[in-house]
């Protein structure tokens, strides 16, 4: 209630202030953003969604301070934050108002442990000791993570990782928390938390929160107040939540919208917002409009059906690892890969999936079990021999790229492997132009975003062409239509003949483009299934800490009692109508 009253209070006088802003990195021919004017109020809510190059993160970058003092370039109009001329202030006054989280939480980490790294802020002040241990636990308890100060961030998973990067700006007590791509890299369930996190945070202090990310329906899981829309340097919108979800704004403009309203779009069920189309818990449908969806249904009805008799290509057999003598990553995983075939390895965060991919690479040796290639078995292998035919894509891109340039990092292995020039050069380009690199097939590998970067060392090792591809959250930190073009590559040498093994996060990505799930918790494998079935198994889900589809719940609330044929069937109309 007080911090009700205290943002009506101050709701005439905005925090966050743009006027006519426009703004051109040093390095750029042209501007980055156009003639913004945007107002952000305390205690407000504010997705900002945008494709990749909407210049949604230039804007984070300006509220922060990182433009000009870091990124210089020039600027037209006015940028206040707090009252105060941002341009004329500095990074370090601006932090007093404006919390960042990045993307990107191992970039954020300075301390040793969970507890430096909170007090980091305090200790810049010159805070006393005593005083700052009472506001690390404070902070800590905020976010529910005071019971790792003593852990190392390394030892953290995803979403304890995001809990101590806002632990660490709110020792500030902020007026402003701004979360860059927040859920990039966390599984479902932990993605669906630290939106759970990020409201009561909000709650409890009344700051405003600024959310910028495109993955629109897992953000959505508890209300914003509005959603500013970007496209190339322009706002193109900037309504309540409810209104844009009615209109068609998010899909021209690349965004995909969440599940359960493209499925009523194809039902043909007008959306309104008087339909409270922000939460599908809260979809207000009439008896006609969820008769609509059954008659679609069952003018649908399809099922997915997994193909046998395909030729085995890669086999885990009893597979045990463990990286001290006293735990177990990984322990008894048995499954077969056939040639061809494109599947989903999910579960959730520490599960054991990145683990599995380092042991079919050779990066780390099993305790016992195998890896098979074709009926033999790899134990003897190097890693560059099993490199020759295995290709791998780490989630983290900083982790792999060893070039400064990006054409140069793209052309490396071919370099190595003795490639003629020609062959080569046509080979990166049309890795380059697939991936969406290729306008930038010049610049230095650090002058990208990290979205980027992952599509960098995407291209690396598609330019091989290895026999199969295992891909650790391929499209982490992607837009809709950069996620689109390369899955659409993907698939497209699935169709060569090219087998896929994906490690992900995205459930969309397993449901639209991989007919077969594995699902892990905890070193162990749950299930080896369909996609459709992995999100439509409340048990499953939960014991894999995963999330169930919006399909899922849409399917109960019209009365259908079967969800993972509904799930299918959409799957099947999308793939049929080419969406």
């Amino acid at each position: 209630m007080k911090v009700q009253m205290r943002r009506s209070a101050e709701m005439a006088i905005p925090i966050i202030s743009f006027k006519d802003y426009g703004f051109q990195y040093m390095a750029q021919a042209e501007p980055t953003l156009y003639h913004i004017n945007l107002d952000i109020y305390p205690g407000e809510k504010v997705l900002i969604a945008g494709t990749s190059g909407s210049g949604k993160s230039t804007i984070g970058n300006c509220i922060n301070g990182l433009i000009p003092f870091a990124y210089p370039g020039e600027k037209t109009g006015e940028l206040l934050v707090d009252g105060k001329e941002a341009d004329k202030s500095s990074i370090f006054e601006l932090s007093h108002t404006v919390g960042t989280v990045l993307q990107d939480t191992d970039g954020q980490f300075i301390g040793l442990t969970v507890g430096e790294d909170i007090a980091f802020a305090a200790e810049n002040d010159c805070v006393p000791q005593e005083k700052m241990r009472q506001i690390v636990d404070k902070v800590a308890e905020l976010v529910d993570i005071g019971h790792h100060l003593e852990y190392a961030p390394h030892e953290l998973s995803g979403g304890q990782k995001q809990r101590v990067s806002l632990a660490g700006v709110m020792v500030e007590e902020v007026k402003v928390l701004l979360f860059d791509e927040p859920l990039a890299n966390l599984d479902p369930a932990a993605g669906r938390m630290t939106i759970e996190l990020i409201d009561t945070v909000h709650e409890r202090t009344g700051a405003a929160v600024i959310i910028i990310e495109h993955r629109l329906e897992d953000v959505l899981w508890r209300s914003m107040d509005r959603i500013v829309l970007m496209n190339e340097g322009k706002i193109i919108a900037d309504m309540p939540t409810a209104k844009l979800l009615a209109g068609s704004l998010l899909l021209e403009h690349g965004i995909r919208e969440p599940l359960y309203l493209t499925a009523l779009r194809y039902a043909k069920v007008a959306i309104g917002e008087a339909m409270h189309p922000e939460h599908v818990e809260r979809l207000a449908l009439s008896d006609a409009q969820k008769e609509t969806v059954r008659s679609w249904y069952q003018k649908q009805k399809a099922y997915i059906r997994r193909q046998d008799g395909q030729e085995e290509l890669l086999r885990i057999e009893n597979l045990e690892f463990g990286y001290t003598p006293q735990s177990r990553t990984l322990q008894g995983v048995n499954f077969t890969i056939h040639k061809g075939e494109m599947v989903s390895i999910v579960g959730r965060n520490g599960a054991g999936k990145s683990t599995l991919a380092k042991l079919i690479c050779g990066f780390e040796q099993p305790l016992s079990g195998a890896v098979y290639m074709e009926g033999r078995n790899l134990s003897g292998d190097t890693i560059k021999e099993r490199a020759a035919r295995i290709g791998y894509v780490m989630q983290n891109p900083n982790q792999m790229i060893s070039k400064p340039m990006i054409w140069d990092e793209v052309e490396m292995a071919l370099v190595q492997s003795g490639m003629p020039a020609e062959e080569r050069k046509m080979r990166v380009e049309e890795t380059l132009k697939v991936c969406g690199l290729y306008p930038f097939r010049n610049w230095p590998v650090s002058a990208l975003s990290f979205g980027q970067k992952k599509r960098v060392t995407i291209a690396s090792i598609l330019v091989q062409r290895p026999q199969v591809i295992i891909l650790d959250e391929p499209t982490a930190g992607q837009d809709y239509h950069h996620y689109t073009e390369i899955m659409e590559f993907l698939k497209d040498l699935n169709e060569q003949g090219y087998t896929i093994m994906m490690i992900t996060h995205d459930m969309h990505l397993m449901l639209e483009y991989t007919p077969r799930a594995i699902v892990f918790s905890e070193g162990k494998m749950l299930a080896d299934t369909t996609a459709a079935h992995v999100l439509n198994d409340p048990e499953l889900v939960q014991e894999a800490n995963l999330k169930e589809t919006s399909l899922y719940t849409l399917s109960m609330a019209c009365g259908i009692d079967d969800p993972q044929t509904f799930t299918e069937c959409f799957i099947s109309y999308e793939k049929k109508e080419g969406r």
